[in-house]
């Protein structure tokens, strides 16, 4: 497809470019021109600038400019585009940096994925294996990978790219607390939370000369509000966060459809998805009421167990199945304990309180039942997906 297309298809989807720039004026100019040849919807937001940015900005009329005096940060520099490109009847913004590090002619690249991916947040990943890659922003990269998938469950390999494409819409219903460079990581990830998909699209990067290479990042303090953020959102996404991630994820879903995608078409092997389900019933059944599917999401993601699955078969604690669970765990504990099952308590007014009398019994046949369970289970899981997945494979020929 030829420039001009996609020029005809920026304006079609009503995607812009942001690009947010600090002191940039040896590479803005340039920057804006490469743009230019895929798009006129460009808004350059001059974050406090006291170089020669204004003169440039007034050498391009059909840029929308927004500037002001003092120097906020690049979060807050985003936060005020993503507003206004709204404000001007925009649904997209591809962000880009002004050092000129981005390429524009990877600019195809999201609006291609975009096509299909018309809710996602689109990050260009870089090749962080390149000659040109400094080994400090490959590291930093890693380290801010990590505590992604940690605090989204999402693996990707570039959250620290700053090339990235976001649905406004979707973006805009967030009010965020952080504004410095530490902003990229709370939009995606809170937008994870909340079911928007992250996406990936290969892109190239120009490193250039260390004489020539102007940074605004500040690695002690940057680093520490970064490690500090990244701190809170993983308090945060235990106890609400993945939840709520969960919550939308199969909100998007049938049962049929999380049957098929998350347990028998998954790249988890028989024995991964059924660790997943035998653990989803012990979390069903063993005694930490309330507490129950936190703990089921935070201990799956340390043993990297499949959280759909895992939280699917917890809900075998649904309350229809509540009085089974108690009493088979009450029944157990007596087996267990070798005291005698007192069937008095298994009356109309059969309840938690009921159980509280002989609370020892019940902690202990719960913990019984529940390891029974997962290892049944589990097991039958595994025999099933060993013979349905066997005669089931996908015909690749």
């Amino acid at each position: 497809m030829n420039i001009e297309n996609y020029r005809n298809i920026f304006k079609e989807k009503k995607c812009c470019v942001i690009i947010p720039t600090f002191n940039n004026d040896a590479t803005l100019s340039n920057v804006i021109k490469d743009v230019l040849q895929y798009t006129e919807n460009i808004i350059v937001v001059n974050d406090g600038s006291t170089d020669d940015t204004i003169e440039i900005l007034k050498q391009f009329p059909k840029v929308t400019d927004l500037s002001y005096e003092e120097n906020e940060g690049k979060g807050f520099a985003l936060r005020a585009g993503f507003k206004l490109a709204e404000n001007l009847g925009y649904d997209y913004a591809i962000s880009m940096d002004a050092d000129g590090q981005h390429i524009a002619s990877d600019l195809p690249q999201f609006i291609d994925t975009l096509t299909d991916k018309k809710d996602a947040i689109i990050i260009g990943a870089r090749n962080m294996n390149g000659q040109d890659q400094k080994h400090g922003s490959s590291f930093a990269n890693k380290f801010s990978n990590f505590w992604f998938r940690i605090e989204t469950g999402i693996k990707h390999p570039d959250t620290q790219s700053g090339f990235r494409l976001y649905p406004l819409k979707k973006v805009n219903k967030l009010k965020y607390f952080s504004t410095k460079y530490e902003f990229e990581i709370e939009v995606i990830v809170r937008n994870a939370w909340r079911g928007v998909d992250i996406e990936t699209v290969p892109i190239n990067v120009y490193y250039p000369p260390k004489e020539e290479h102007i940074s605004h990042f500040r690695p002690f303090k940057d680093f520490f509000r970064i490690s500090i953020l990244n701190s809170l959102l993983v308090i945060i996404a235990f106890f609400y966060g993945l939840p709520v991630r969960l919550f939308y994820y199969f909100k998007k879903k049938n049962f049929r459809q999380i049957l098929k995608e998350d347990v028998l078409q998954t790249k988890d092997s028989n024995l991964q998805i059924s660790k997943a389900v035998g653990f989803g019933f012990f979390m069903g059944i063993v005694p930490v009421w309330g507490w129950q599917t936190v703990t089921a999401l935070a201990l799956s993601q340390y043993f990297k167990l499949n959280k759909a699955i895992v939280i699917l078969a917890a809900n075998i604690s649904i309350p229809p199945m509540l009085p089974l669970i108690l009493f088979g765990s009450y029944y157990t504990g007596a087996v267990v304990t070798g005291e005698n099952l007192d069937l008095i308590h298994f009356t109309s007014d059969f309840s938690f309180k009921t159980i509280s009398q002989d609370l020892y019994q019940y902690i202990i046949g719960a913990l019984v039942l529940a390891i029974v369970t997962a290892v049944v289970t589990g097991f039958i899981t595994f025999v099933l997906l060993k013979i349905f997945r066997k005669k089931h494979k996908p015909n690749y020929s």
